[in-house]
Order: structure tokens, then sequence, then C-alpha cells
């Protein structure tokens, strides 16, 4: 899903004429004709199928979690802590590699039928064996049923994170019945996934009534569900709209939700008649100095790095990103668990970036800052940021050339470690701080810089230990002392975590962001909703 880099479609002039009967026929928060109410929420689809075994980008999580449900779940934004779902509790092991959930009695899918541990085993060794973008959440993990109403999931090694990984709509359950009988199997001969994109099999509070993954997705309200969220529409639209579009239509009332809108285009919004909500998303904007000698004799100096950290003002940085924007300490995000607090982040000191820069001997060296010149992320430039840090390091005698390139080109240069400094972005593939192992010493991250384990041995030793610790406090230490190494002597300096602004018509509530899904559509109500 998340990471570099999601291609988002824009809409044709075709669809933007679907969408104009779309909404003329729906209505726009107020009664479709058949005496219901309807939402209608306006994003930039990077939309490719509603299968939940194959989908893994982010309005696809927002469809699924409209339409499915999943054994875990979080309460709103708070991604501290997995709650029942269709499970109805779980317990991990001491050792961390065994995970019963009892399913939640009573609980059923669209078409009446009870969900049951065999739908669970289905679901996810479909989920497995298809291959699929989010097959990886449950590497090396078993699914068994101990009983009817009883599912264990057994790992290989610890994975401590699994009760965080479960709640992500990849991991829905579907109606084993209604996907066998549609193609469905739980290996790579299945073809389920045209059935899944014309109607949905689960037992979320939606239902799928039409889609179209360029233009637009119809939802209708479950009338079978059972589960805890308390849908208030009986529709949902959710359309493909570029952000100025989406400005325009939740100020004139076509809209009552935009998901898409920067800073400097919230900052302009009339609020009598739309509320704005800021903070910050998920991601992460780091730096990533190569280490190889033979990439660049100055990015692989310990020195030059640690110039390059001292030199940054990060604070001046937030005023590029706009509004709700904040500084990660570390490279994990405020909004996951583990983060190191506010005022733990690396300090700008830049009488000691000169003399680090002096004593590195790369003075007069000069370094290419590499980034994807046609890509913005919430808004954000990385044009407009790579031209702040250029001139925040020429202050302290670091003088970088900008290398900006399509992001195609500049994926394929970061994938393969040859950039010397690379400005880039992480999110959360699931809401946990072992996502972010992928930049310990020999990690995914780490590779792209050239940073191997025999690098920083402490560092390794650190994230191993962090990685098969289950003790929650323990693990919060852990991983916020691994932050604090990696700060201190690893070749990456988080920047920002660029801002989400949510924007809604006065009369809704209820709309908050979460970074897995976006947002909650069945917690979104208004005073017109039935």
């Amino acid at each position: 899903m998340i990471g570099p880099v999601s291609s988002r479609r824009l809409v044709a002039a075709t669809a933007a004429a679907v969408l104009a009967l779309s909404v003329a026929a729906c209505g726009s928060g107020s009664s479709n004709g058949s005496g219901g109410s309807t939402l209608v929420i306006d994003t930039t689809f990077d939309l490719k199928t509603a299968d939940p075994g194959r989908e893994y980008e982010l309005t696809g999580q927002l469809l699924a979690h409209s339409m499915y449900d999943t054994l875990l779940a979080f309460a709103g934004n708070d991604l501290t802590k997995p709650v029942g779902n269709l499970a109805a509790s779980y317990q991990l092991s001491s050792d961390a590699k065994t995970l019963t959930l009892p399913l939640a009695p009573g609980r059923v899918f669209a078409d009446g039928s009870p969900v049951t541990a065999d739908d669970v085993v289905f679901s996810f060794n479909r989920l497995i064996g298809i291959k699929g973008n989010p097959s990886f959440l449950l590497d090396g993990v078993t699914v068994s049923k101990k009983d009817p109403a009883t599912i264990v999931l057994t790992s290989a090694k610890p994975n401590p994170a699994l009760p965080y990984i479960l709640p992500t709509p990849a991991l829905s359950v579907l109606n084993t019945k209604v996907v066998t009988a549609n193609g469905g199997s739980a290996d790579q001969r299945d073809a389920a996934e045209g059935y899944l994109n014309k109607a949905s099999a689960g037992s979320g509070p939606y239902e799928l009534k039409t889609l179209d993954v360029a233009s637009q997705a119809v939802l209708t309200r479950n009338p079978r569900y059972n589960g805890p969220a308390k849908p208030h529409y009986d529709t949902i639209v959710l359309r493909n709209v570029k952000a100025a579009t989406q400005s325009l239509n939740v100020q004139k009332g076509d809209s009552q939700v935009a998901l898409d809108l920067s800073g400097d285009q919230v900052g302009g919004l009339d609020t009598s008649k739309v509320t704005v909500t800021s903070g910050a998303s998920g991601y992460s904007i780091y730096l990533m100095l190569n280490q190889s000698a033979g990439v660049s004799s100055a990015t692989s100096n310990p020195r030059f790095v640690s110039a390059v950290k001292k030199a940054i003002n990060y604070t001046d940085l937030l005023g590029v990103a706009g509004r709700g924007a904040v500084r990660p300490a570390g490279i994990i995000p405020s909004v996951i668990g583990g983060a190191l607090p506010p005022d733990q982040g690396i300090k700008q000191d830049l009488d000691g970036a000169k003399a680090d820069v002096a004593a590195s001997g790369a003075a007069g060296q000069r370094a290419k800052l590499s980034y994807p010149s046609d890509y913005t992320l919430n808004g954000l430039s990385f044009q407009t940021l790579a031209e702040k840090l250029q001139a925040q390091l020429a202050a302290a005698g670091i003088t970088v050339d900008l290398a900006p390139g399509p992001v195609a080109t500049e994926l394929d240069n970061y994938r393969n470690g040859k950039e010397q400094i690379g400005l880039w972005y992480w999110g959360p593939d699931f809401p946990d701080p072992s996502n972010y192992l992928a930049f310990a010493p020999g990690g995914l991250i780490s590779k792209r810089a050239n940073w191997p384990t025999t690098a920083a041995p402490d560092i390794d030793k650190l994230a191993n230990q962090a990685a098969t610790t289950s003790d929650p406090a323990q693990r919060t230490a852990l991983y916020q002392q691994l932050q604090r190494d990696l700060n201190a002597g690893g070749p990456f300096i988080p920047l920002i975590q660029p801002p989400t602004n949510i924007v809604t018509a006065n009369s809704v509530t209820g709309a908050v962001y979460n970074p897995i899904w976006s947002v909650d559509v069945s917690a979104i109500s208004a005073t017109s909703a039935k």
C-alpha cells in the first residue's frame, strides 16, 4: 500500500460526466429519491480493485473497511490498542508465536449466513495463496481453527505485531460460500476478483452496489449488519475528484466530505460553510544518505552525515508543509505506538554542523539530492521541500545539487541504492512500530542506503530484540531507544509528517482521519441522516 510510491489516477473527462449525473441522481446528503439519505465523499482514487485479498491502496482500504469486517479493529484514530470486532477478544502467547481469537457470537454476512471459523480460515488462506499485494501481512503465519468458534494464528517466529496487523482491511473475512461459488479459491487459481468488483461478500455495514475504479463507487447499507458500528447513511457515494474540484464541491454542497486538500487549499476555504479538521498524517518524509563510498565519498562519511543532521532547521521546514504538519522526533511517526517524544528529535546546531564539515575532510565536495519532481504528498511538493533543504545546508557550508527526476526513474535509482542523498517518504503498512524495522541495519530501506547489519551491530542487536519482545512497555522502550540510536548514528534524517486535512459540510460530524483506511464512513453522521 504505502511507501514510495502509489500512482494516483486522475478523473477523465468521461468520468466527470458520469459523476455529474450521479450527483443529480443521488442527491447531496439528503433524500436519494427513495426516502433514504446519501453521503457524497470526494477523494483522489488510487483504486485498482475492491477484492480485499488483492487491494492494498488507500482507496481500496477505505472501501474494504466499509464493506467487510476484520477480526480486530481500532476505535476511531486510536492505534495504540486493537479491540474486538468479529473476534470477541484475543490472547497472545508469552512467546508471541500463537494468537488465539474466539469469535463474537451471532455475527452474520449480508446474506444472513453466520460468520464461522471456516470463513476466517478460508479468507486468510486465500490472501496468502493468491499472492496479491497484501499477502506479506501473513508471512510465516499458519491459520487454523481450534473449534467452530475459535481461530488460532501460529507464527514461525515471535510476532508481537500480529494483533496490530489484523485490523488491516486486506485481512477482511469473506463469505466462503459466495466467493467459492464465484470462482474463489485459496491459491493462484482464484478467479473471484471479477465478482468482488461488482458485489461484496462481507459482513460490514455497507454492501457494494456499483464500482468503476476510475470514477466512483456506490455503497448501500447492509440491512443485516449486526456489528458494533452504527452506520447512519443509506447510501455512500465515493467519487474520484481532483483536489481543486473537491474544494469547490464541498463548498457548494455537491459533496459533504473532501479528503485530499492541501494546507494551502484549506487556508482559502469559507469556514462558514465547511469545517476543516487538520492533523499529522501517518507518513514520514526523510532524507537518506548513501553509505557506499562508491556512490558518494561525502555521504558515506560519518562526520558529513552528522553535519547534515545538525544543519537542518526542522521547525522552519514545517512552514513548507502547512497547517497540521508536525515534526517526527524519530523515524516512527507520532500517530504510531513507540514514537519518540517530540523533545527528543535531532536539534539544529549550525556551529556544530560547520565543525563537522571541517572535520570530515569533505569540505568543498558536492552531493546530489534526488527526489521525485512530479509527485506531491498530501499537497506537499518534494521540489519545494528540496529547495528549502538546499538553502539550509548551504548555510552550514554543505553544497548539494538538486537532482529531480520523474517518479518512475527516481524510484529505480532509490530502490537500487544509487542515490547519494534521497528525499522520500514512508507510511505504515500496518500501525505497529515493527513496520519501521525497515530502517534498521540491513532492513529494506537500509539496503537502499547501502547500510548493512555489520555497519552498526549494536543497533542491529537492539532491532532484533525489539522485533521479538511482546511486553507493551518493553516494546515501547526498545523502539524508542532504537530511534535515538538511529538519530545518533544512522544514515536517515526524519523531517516532516505532512498534514492530512478532512473538510466536511458543517452539518457533518464523525469524519475522523485514520492512516490505514482514511475515514470510517459508518462513523460519519449528520442531522439530515436517517
